[in-house]
């Protein structure tokens, strides 16, 4: 912009140069001046001459003066294009600079991205390093937990050792009691052959296995209560004894091997339901001698319900009213009950096998019912009460008459 304010004032410039230098020489054409000698004619020219170079050497003074542009255009030029060059050198040096940064970044963008790539493999590698040490973590909780259970076992085991110690000591006792019980089991074996001589002439009060007392004693409890009611049962059977003999027996006399005892107690102590414990003859009891028994131990339940079905099974009859047939036919039907209530846990008799009993009354109406009966009839067994595993089984009886099949 300021280039072309430049040439128009030149432009003006000129102009008015050429129009001032024109007036004069025309004056001084008309005045016909002579300079130097020279004719009028180029004395005006002359003026002319001069007269446009002092206004254009005052035009170019004023402007030099007035505009530090104009003095570096007229008097700065050459150094003006040495700045130039100079700068056109610096542009390519900072270009060629430039593209050796922009390589430069380029290598450093490479760097950067394998810098990331190793960042993450580093990432993936820390999160692996963190997996194993949350695994190992865990590990050392396990551990800490096994040592813990190791601790607790090696408590356990050091109690284990106090009470084998305990044990011991109760074995020393058990084993000076034994030695006792075998001086007893001497006399016995003494009894025992005076007692096989007293049998070839001696009477039988109790076979081998009669039951001589028993009952149901509650499990699940301290050993020293069990004990009272086995030694209350012993008492019981002392009792029965006495009223077989005749004659009074003092309470513990019958014999019974002790640990035998022990055990029993144990086992009854340590159950969960209802035991029932028979005291039966150990052998042949023989009056006179001492009285030996053991201890017969068997889980206690309810075997029936009152009124709960035990078997029924079909008869041929003849109604002739024989008495003996139908007294038969009855018997075989409570054998083959007694049978079924055995099986499904009524304990029997040991001697005679039976689980029920029936008085002769009951016995004597069925035979009388049963007798007139003709065709196919029907026997059906129901307990009469609630009947547990000691027994005895009492039976409710039902006849029906059976529809034959043609």
């Amino acid at each position: 912009m300021y280039g072309i304010v430049l040439i128009l004032v030149l432009i003006i410039t000129g102009g008015v140069v050429a129009v001032i230098g024109d007036r004069v020489g025309t004056k001084v054409g008309k005045k016909r001046l002579s300079i130097f000698g020279l004719r009028p004619r180029h004395t005006s020219t002359i003026v002319t001459i001069v007269t446009g170079i002092v206004i254009t050497t005052l035009t170019f003074g004023i402007l030099a003066a007035a505009s530090e542009n104009v003095r570096t255009a007229l008097f700065g030029m050459e150094q003006l294009n040495r700045s130039m060059q100079e700068t056109k050198n610096k542009l390519a040096r900072a270009s060629e600079e430039l593209t050796a940064a922009r390589e430069e970044q380029g290598k450093a963008d490479m760097a950067l991205a394998e810098l990331k790539g190793s960042v993450q493999s580093l990432a993936e590698e820390a999160e692996r390093l963190s997996a194993g040490n949350r695994v190992l973590s865990a590990k050392n909780d396990a551990l800490a937990r096994e040592n813990a259970a190791l601790d607790d076992l090696n408590q356990s085991l050091a109690a284990e050792n106090d009470a084998l110690a305990a044990a011991n000591e109760t074995l020393a006792a058990d084993n000076t009691q034994l030695i006792g019980d075998k001086k007893a089991l001497e006399k016995h074996t003494y009894d025992l052959r005076r007692g096989l001589e007293i049998i070839r002439e001696g009477d039988i009060v109790y076979r081998a296995g009669e039951v001589i007392a028993a009952g149901v004693i509650k499990g699940g409890r301290p050993e020293d209560e069990v004990r009272a009611d086995v030694t209350s049962l012993a008492q019981l059977a002392s009792r029965n004894v006495s009223a077989r003999l005749g004659k009074d027996l003092p309470d513990g006399e019958i014999w019974v091997y002790s640990p035998e005892v022990d055990d029993a107690v144990t086992r009854i102590a340590k159950s969960s339901g209802d035991m029932v414990v028979r005291v039966v003859a150990a052998g042949n009891l023989v009056r006179g001698e001492a009285i030996r028994a053991a201890l017969d131990l068997h889980p206690n339940s309810i075997v029936y319900r009152q009124g709960e079905f035990i078997l029924a099974q079909s008869y041929r009859l003849t109604g002739m009213g024989d008495e003996q047939a139908s007294e038969s036919l009855v018997m075989d039907f409570l054998k083959r009950v007694n049978a079924a209530a055995s099986a499904h846990g009524i304990l029997p008799d040991p001697i005679r096998g039976t689980v029920g009993v029936i008085d002769g009354q009951q016995l004597y109406d069925i035979v009388q019912t049963v007798e007139p009966l003709y065709g196919m009839i029907l026997f059906s067994a129901y307990a009469r009460d609630d009947t547990d595993a000691l027994g005895p089984l009492r039976l409710n009886i039902k006849l029906e008459q059976e529809q034959e099949q043609e």
